[in-house]
């Protein structure tokens, strides 16, 4: 997949990381019905590889579905074996080079200038800002963009709907958004929550939102 022209287009990761893996695959589903098209299950849920193994099953085979807190080789081959067409990591490291042997594009977890620099011969789809609420928020981001015009920047940790709106305002590509959207939903929360959640972020995130 072509996860920066992804990225550019839909300006939303929602990240799932549940305590119930049945829950868990009712939120992925319930996400991608009301048209949430960038969707990361961390490996650290509870039985994350299955939960994307039934959810790529139930999406079909070309629905963006990534795998997030990719640390290792391993965490890259079997997410991919599950059915991950992306990966997400936090940091550089091993994870960030064998995804991209294995062809998954990888947001990469970055913090700093030098990061930055470091994660371009990793072959980056884009980079993730974590956490960026400890980072500076989007004054960060901000300022970022001055040295590193061209980078796609993802801010993720603490993102809500205002940061949403601040970030992209900022010149973020798009902002991963895990609890403030999720909730409880992985966990066996209300999926009615869950919709109303997911459609005020989406209008947050439309392009032609004021």
């Amino acid at each position: 997949m072509d996860l920066r022209a992804a990225l550019a287009a839909h300006r939303l990761v929602a990240i799932i990381r549940g305590t119930d893996p049945e829950a868990s695959v009712r939120t992925v589903l319930t996400l991608a019905e009301e048209g949430v098209e960038l969707i990361e299950v961390s490996l650290t849920g509870a039985d994350a590889l299955s939960v994307i193994e039934q959810a790529r099953k139930e999406l079909g085979p070309d629905r963006p579905l990534g795998a997030g807190t990719v640390l290792t080789a391993e965490d890259a081959r079997a997410a991919q074996g599950a059915g991950a067409n992306f990966a997400v990591t936090p940091a550089l490291g091993e994870g960030v080079v064998a995804a991209h042997e294995l062809g998954l594009p990888v947001l990469v977890g970055v913090m700093t200038p030098t990061e930055i620099v470091a994660a371009r011969p990793f072959g980056a789809a884009a980079l993730k800002i974590f956490p960026a609420a400890a980072a500076g928020g989007p004054a960060y981001l901000k300022a970022l963009r001055g040295p590193f015009p061209h980078e796609l920047f993802v801010p993720v940790g603490g993102v809500d709907e205002a940061a949403a709106r601040a970030y992209l305002a900022a010149g973020a590509t798009a902002v991963g958004v895990g609890s403030p959207l999720i909730g409880d939903a992985a966990d066996g929360g209300s999926l009615t929550a869950l919709r109303e959640r997911a459609r005020a972020f989406l209008t947050v995130v439309r392009k032609d939102t004021p």
